[in-house]
């Protein structure tokens, strides 16, 4: 099943907006990046379990 990281569930000065979805690994992988490039975070494995914990299913909607 595909996961979503959506910055608009976390605290941020900035309101960033930015929803990542994708395969867990890919997901971790781009919010990860994004908090250190961003939010100015430290990319480490601490960082990446705690992005892991918070994602959630994607729910696809019926077309």
């Amino acid at each position: 099943m595909r996961k979503v990281a959506d910055c608009r569930e976390l605290p941020s000065e900035s309101g960033c907006t930015l929803t990542i979805t994708g395969e867990e690994d890919e997901v971790v992988r781009a919010a990860a990046e994004h908090a250190a490039s961003v939010h100015g975070h430290t990319d480490s494995p601490e960082l990446r379990e705690e992005i892991r914990g918070m994602l959630k299913d994607e729910h696809m909607s019926v077309r």
